[in-house]
């Protein structure tokens, strides 16, 4: 299922966590560890884009989560269709300005290495699949931003795509077609079987997505509580400013 990778990395980096005291929630404290919520952001982000792969059309075929590596790295989203064979990081950079000229790829200022990766991923999934047919075509990178304040594209990567998540489903379907019916179902057969890909290191967890739902649950009320509290605050001081103006009015 999407982002079931890094969900699994972070239900692992979350063991272990104490709980958080009354004091802790009655304050909002988030229930994740610092070195957690960057996997937790990139769980919504594939979540999101794998809501939104979802709604392409029956001839085209979505897989997430794929091993690929020996060090536990996987694939986001692999996606085949008559225009081609993809491969999707997904990286919820949302709010951020993202820049991108050539092979550099800068988020708030600060390089990234989203291309490079990308373009690697997608040369050893080729390699993968043209050992069961070697004639297919090369597989196109795609780096896909989930809700970037502003998206630049000074000049194109060589090879990899960067695009907005929003403009994705749109995107795919514009591809020239590469790939007929019959080579789509071979290669569809080709991906879902195991023995194409690397074994994972790790074996995957049991009810992965409701453990994941509840901790979401647990981050979405710990920040609304947050929230909350900033409001009170303001509301506080701003009636402290009120009544302060007023008693100078009244003396004068």
């Amino acid at each position: 299922m999407a982002a079931q990778s890094v969900i699994e990395a972070l239900l692992r980096q979350q063991e272990g966590t104490p709980e958080r005291t009354w004091l802790g929630r009655l304050r909002g404290n988030s229930p994740l560890k610092p070195d957690s919520v960057a996997w937790y952001r990139g769980a919504l982000g594939e979540i999101a884009v794998g809501r939104m792969l979802a709604t392409l059309p029956s001839d085209w075929a979505v897989f997430h989560a794929l091993p690929i590596g020996k060090k536990g790295a996987d694939i986001d989203h692999l996606v085949i269709g008559p225009g081609g064979i993809i491969t999707i990081n997904t990286k919820n950079h949302s709010g951020k300005n993202v820049w991108v000229g050539g092979q550099t790829l800068l988020v708030s200022g600060h390089k990234q290495p989203h291309i490079r990766n990308a373009d690697f991923e997608a040369k050893r999934v080729t390699t993968l699949l043209r050992q069961r047919m070697p004639e297919l075509p090369a597989v196109l990178p795609v780096v896909a931003i989930l809700e970037p304040r502003q998206l630049r594209i000074n000049a194109k990567p060589e090879q990899t795509t960067v695009l907005s998540a929003r403009q994705l489903t749109q995107w795919l379907q514009k591809r020239p077609t590469v790939l007929t019916g019959p080579q789509l179902a071979e290669l569809s057969a080709i991906i879902q079987d195991p023995g194409t890909w690397p074994k994972p290191l790790l074996p995957p967890m049991d009810n992965l997505m409701a453990r994941f739902i509840e901790l979401d649950g647990v981050v979405r009320a710990a920040d609304l509580q947050r929230r909350v509290i900033a409001g009170l605050r303001w509301l506080a001081g701003s009636a402290v400013v009120i009544a302060f103006l007023t008693a100078m009015t009244n003396r004068t």
